[in-house]
């Protein structure tokens, strides 16, 4: 009896060790996403040299960024919208700033295609301004608003309600919620998936990737204005 008992309490320790693995190894991997995501560039400018998968992007200070296009690259464009484009039910994203009272007001709004719906749905830090945040989610209305710091929010719009100073958008998506303002005014663009021959030189564009050692950075996503659009994310 007392085997039994030893061996079964020698099991139970084993199984503990290995839940505490088990939970060590998530917890590493989570961390490694963290700083994956980190380590994600941001790239904004104009299309200065296109040579094959190679384009270089002149930036905003002037200083010229080479990126590399690969097999999973991304490219997108991204063509002049109004508000009248965000619907009740779209699937939109939009970088805010924060208003005093703790409202978003949108600085832009980009409006994905049905088939990019769920696209980075969320909740995350961006870098258009200090403090800035991205959220992917649901829409749900529209109005006025003040501010001061920028996030990122990607949605679906379920309301969209007009007000004197635009629309309040009500956006949802799995786990929370926000509610931003857009004034009138506010840059909003539709997104459509595109090949690389939208890539040109003169277009601006936004790119998100990872800076390689060289110095260049290896495409995940990219959009591109189209007819002179400002890809504003």
């Amino acid at each position: 009896m007392a085997g039994h008992e030893e061996r079964g309490t020698n099991g139970r320790e084993a199984l503990a060790r290995a839940l505490r693995w088990v939970v060590a190894a998530m917890a590493c991997m989570a961390a490694v996403s963290a700083l994956a995501a980190e380590g994600e560039q941001h790239v904004r400018g104009v299309v200065s040299e296109v040579a094959g998968d190679s384009v270089t992007v002149k930036l905003q200070d002037g200083r010229p960024q080479p990126l590399k296009l690969g097999p999973k690259s991304r490219v997108s464009t991204a063509t002049r919208a109004d508000l009248g484009a965000i619907a009740k039910g779209a699937y939109v994203g939009t970088t805010a700033v924060q208003a005093k009272d703790g409202t978003l007001r949108a600085v832009e709004v980009h409006v994905f295609p049905e088939a990019a719906r769920g696209t980075g749905e969320g909740h995350r830090p961006w870098d258009l301004k200090p403090g800035s945040s991205m959220t992917n989610a649901t829409v749900a209305g529209a109005e006025d608003a003040k501010g001061a710091r920028s996030t990122m929010t990607n949605a679906n719009v379920s309301d969209v309600s007009g007000g004197s100073g635009g629309k309040r958008l009500e956006l949802t998506y799995a786990g929370g919620k926000q509610t931003v303002i857009v004034p009138p005014g506010t840059p909003v663009v539709r997104i459509e998936p595109a090949d690389r021959a939208a890539i040109a030189t003169g277009a601006h564009v936004f790119a998100a990737g990872a800076p390689q050692p060289d110095g260049t950075v290896l495409v995940d996503r990219m959009f591109v204005g189209k007819d002179g659009a400002v890809p504003p994310m």
